[in-house]
């Protein structure tokens, strides 16, 4: 009888204490992120991009969004290459000279990302995009599609703009850290799937048809932004972001026509200033 209730108690000390040891906590185990890849090519990006489902604007549907003025920034020169010491960086002019010409066999003056870094600040700075009436593309020289969020503050420096761009161009998509949004993100060609019916297409280079700014808000921007009038098509402008070269309209079949906004050759930040300090005046946005 005793050895039958010590067994009984052995048994059932045994199975609580079996009880207690699955009712411990596994161990989290330490995932470690992968390695970084090398910066993908249209290709690539087309391919992983095809593997996710279709997804909508990272702006979202906002009510003054078919009033966004939509500036794409082409030919921008946003490519990684990977250092002696096994980080991935920014290829530019100043630190890869040597590779720009021996491995890759192109011109170091070429290699400009921080042309794109200027014109995103004149771009994201505006009071234009302040006042929510801005949608900002890029397409780079290896025809990657990047769609921004209005919200996105971009790096003031270029060293940290430079590390901002290899994580877009690795991870295809940037998130805020607070609250999850996405700022950044490589999205599907072609362009002109992403435009609203019925947009209004123009290219700006110093070989097109000559306007001041003040005019060409006038001729081709609706004179208000909140208007639902019909006749009033939502309007893009497409601004070189090349060291040189100029916005083409066999890369870009539905331009409309191509226009300058001054005699003499501007950078593209300055470009940008003038088109869009002339739309801001002519929709009253101090």
């Amino acid at each position: 009888m005793t050895d039958e209730s010590d067994a009984s108690s052995t048994s059932s000390s045994g199975s609580s204490s079996e009880e207690e040891v699955q009712a411990q906590p596994t161990k989290k185990q330490r995932t470690v992120p992968p390695p970084l890849e090398i910066a993908p090519t249209a290709d690539a990006a087309h391919s992983a991009i095809q593997k996710q489902s279709a997804s909508a604007s990272i702006i979202g549907n906002t009510s003054n969004k078919s009033n966004r003025l939509i500036v794409l920034l082409d030919q921008a020169k946003l490519e990684t290459i990977k250092n002696r010491k096994g980080n991935y960086e920014l290829l530019n002019c100043d630190d890869h000279r040597d590779i720009c010409k021996k491995k890759l066999k192109k011109d170091p003056k070429e290699f400009r990302p921080d042309i794109c870094h200027q014109e995103l600040l004149a771009l994201l700075d505006s009071p234009l995009n302040k006042a929510g009436l801005l949608q900002v593309f890029i397409r780079t020289s290896r025809n990657v599609l990047i769609e921004l969020h209005p919200s996105v503050r971009i790096p003031r420096t270029y060293k940290r703009f430079a590390g901002l761009m290899v994580q877009l161009l690795h991870k295809m998509k940037i998130k805020a850290s607070d609250n999850g949004t996405t700022l950044m993100k490589v999205i599907k060609n072609p362009f002109s799937q992403h435009l609203p019916v019925g947009t209004r297409v123009y290219g700006m280079s110093c070989k097109g048809l000559l306007y001041s700014p003040h005019n060409l808000a006038k001729q081709l921007v609706p004179l208000d932004p909140n208007s639902t009038d019909e006749g009033q098509s939502q309007v893009c402008f497409i601004i070189g972001a090349m060291a040189a070269g100029h916005v083409t309209t066999e890369d870009h079949p539905y331009i409309e026509k191509m226009f300058s906004i001054s005699e003499y050759p501007l950078s593209g930040a300055s470009a940008i200033n003038r088109i869009l300090g002339s739309i801001e005046n002519q929709w009253a946005i101090v």
